[in-house]
């Protein structure tokens, strides 16, 4: 089928054939199927990068074509032949790319064959939730993934600091009585990871920074040369730790939430373009996950389905436009990760969404197409919205 999509606020049209972009502008091919976007947005589909779960549904109504599978799974992705058995987990609705475990078992102690699980189609390796505590592993993780050209994928922070802490130290932790670490923890790890990729010339990821000290170091490792890239969710920019008020277990994150001074240095790293990548993190958890006691409920929102509008809020707030909100979303994580997608361009692949920027709604936890609902965001009321996804020139959702 020939798809044409015209009349979009940023393409006047675009043309699709056999799973692939024809052409960018131009006639419309007499025998297309044309889409009127309606003074919409035309974009690229959605790399979602960091995800703990490929949940089709909620890609697709957010307007994600392709993830980035982290590897905490049970068991983690440490095997060739796990990496080979993830790839078909979207299968048909969303690509799904694995990132191998860095060490077996994700126990943070003996590497992993990730020179295998690359082959077996792997697009980097990742520590996974948690940090690798021994620094010589982590050196010997960058050396062996420097040699294969891999992207390291970090969860950045001190794990003796951090321990049990579920909030952030400081006055607000104290009188919540929440056990707490310094937001210095996170500073120490990316320091860390960040002397290790200089030393071995590993290309490092770290999949979230989240604390001003953090990104002061990053900008200045960019600024030597360093390859090395960051992102965040959109949880540590729109709220601060004061979210957790009445230990609402639904705003429990790792990193935890920090103080506004972070989330707004969260915001300027995004605008000066230190930090990279806006991923949603989506790692959708159970009632019984959720519904405990702070200290016992487990970290992780869902994010895929609210992505989009939520990036967008930089945009209708006048810290970044939108398209290079959208490149954070697209272009950028294709580059870093060595993904298909991510541009409209002739010969690319035909993953499109089209998109209102400016349609307003208000986000309903239990209206969610996610396997789980768990929101902090719940009954927020955000604009933009997709109105339609393309995966492989198929049109897979529409509103």
């Amino acid at each position: 089928m020939t798809l044409a999509f015209v009349n979009a606020a940023n393409h006047d049209v675009v043309v699709v054939r056999d799973r692939l972009i024809a052409a960018v502008g131009g006639p419309v091919p007499g025998d297309a199927r044309v889409i009127d976007c309606a003074g919409r947005h035309l974009a690229p589909g959605l790399i979602d990068a960091g995800v703990f779960a490929a949940d089709a549904a909620a890609c697709l109504a957010g307007g994600i074509t392709r993830v980035v599978l982290m590897p905490d799974r049970n068991p983690p992705l440490d095997d060739p032949a796990l990496i080979e058995f993830a790839q078909r987990i979207g299968k048909p609705d969303v690509w799904v790319h694995p990132l191998a475990a860095a060490t077996r078992g994700l126990e943070g102690v003996e590497l992993a064959e990730i020179g295998l699980c690359a082959a077996a189609g792997a697009v980097g390796c990742a520590t996974g939730r948690s940090s690798i505590a021994d620094t010589g592993v982590m050196h010997r993780l960058m050396q062996y993934a420097s040699g294969f050209d891999m992207v390291v994928v970090s969860h950045a922070e001190d794990a003796a600091l951090t321990g049990d802490a579920v909030a952030t130290t400081g006055e607000f932790a104290t009188r919540m009585g929440l056990a707490a670490a310094p937001a210095f923890a996170e500073a120490l790890g990316v320091a860390r990871d960040l002397r290790l990729a200089e030393a071995t010339g590993c290309r490092l990821h770290i999949r979230q920074v989240t604390t001003a000290e953090s990104i002061d170091l990053v900008r200045a490792a960019k600024a030597r040369g360093l390859a090395v890239t960051c992102g965040v969710t959109p949880v540590h920019f729109l709220l601060n730790e004061q979210s957790v008020t009445g230990y609402r277990t639904f705003a429990r994150a790792s990193p935890p939430l920090r103080h506004d001074d972070d989330r707004r240095a969260v915001i300027a790293g995004l605008a000066d373009g230190t930090i990279d990548v806006i991923a949603s993190g989506h790692d959708p958890r159970s009632q019984e996950d959720k519904r405990l006691p702070f200290a016992d409920a487990l970290p992780g929102m869902t994010g895929a389905e609210t992505l989009l509008p939520l990036a967008l809020i930089l945009a209708h707030d006048g810290a970044m436009s939108i398209d290079a909100v959208l490149a954070a979303m697209t272009a950028t994580p294709a580059r870093i990760f060595g993904l298909p997608g991510g541009r409209i361009a002739p010969g690319a692949p035909a993953d499109l969404i089209v998109f209102d920027p400016h349609a307003s709604w208000r986000i309903d936890a239990d209206a969610s197409v996610a396997s789980a609902g768990n929101t902090p965001f719940d009954a927020m009321a955000v604009e933009g919205r997709v109105t339609m996804t393309v995966k492989g020139g198929d049109i897979v959702w529409s509103l």
